[in-house]
């Protein structure tokens, strides 16, 4: 515990001295949403920001209706472009209000049990698919399973993976951060954190909850 505080506080001193970045604005920090720490903003202003996720040339949803934060959905298709994926990844979720998620938790307590439910799937309210900001992408090669859609680290879905970053996006729910998270590992959910950030998270191996509790930002306005 004692080597984590000592890193984390070399981190808050200054997030970027090994790349020569300044450190982001925290007026834009990422927004966290977790069982901790809700969703705050009202569901007008999310819907405000939203726009259907095949509006996008060529981008492959799973169902017609996801919708996605604009910038969000720019920055993934500009992603998807640079990969050359929009043929062999799908957009399986994006937005879902309070009683889309309700229903999917529900749904998930009677068919896969309390354990699987909890491993992957958030309580209603403090999902990230609230902000418009999470997509859960899939192989459409493999299974597009709603809950758990498969996205190897091979092929297109593995160049994807690693120019993420460059685009604004993490993974969110990583294997060893699943003590910080309280989410199992879940290789197809992205969260769009803006580029500045995304590329500091992965340089630093940083979840979202280290991010921004340990790095001066606090809980910042919705930002990115």
């Amino acid at each position: 515990m004692e080597i984590e505080t000592t890193r984390l506080a070399r981190i808050n001193r200054d997030v970027n001295a090994s790349t020569g970045r300044t450190k982001p604005n925290a007026q834009n920090a990422p927004i966290l949403i977790n069982r901790d720490h809700p969703v705050s903003e009202s569901a007008a202003v999310t819907e405000s920001r939203l726009v259907p996720a095949n509006s996008r040339p060529g981008i492959r949803v799973l169902d017609a209706g996801i919708r996605l934060d604009r910038t969000c959905l720019e920055q993934l298709d500009a992603l998807l472009e640079a990969v050359n994926g929009k043929d062999d990844i799908v957009v399986v979720s994006g937005y879902r209000d309070l009683a889309e998620q309700t229903e999917i938790y529900s749904s998930s307590l009677q068919s896969n049990g309390p354990e699987y439910t909890a491993k992957y799937v958030a309580l209603p309210g403090c999902s990230e698919h609230h902000t418009g900001l999470a997509v859960d992408v899939g192989s459409a090669a493999g299974g597009l399973d709603f809950i758990a859609p498969e996205f190897p680290d091979e092929g297109v879905c593995g160049a994807f993976k690693a120019k993420a970053a460059e685009f604004g996006f993490v993974q969110r729910y990583k294997a060893h951060k699943e003590h910080l998270t309280g989410i199992s590992c879940e290789p197809w959910h992205f969260r769009y954190v803006g580029a500045d950030h995304a590329v500091i998270m992965e340089e630093r191996d940083l979840c979202l909850e280290e991010y921004v509790g340990s790095a001066g930002y606090g809980e910042a306005s919705h930002g990115n």
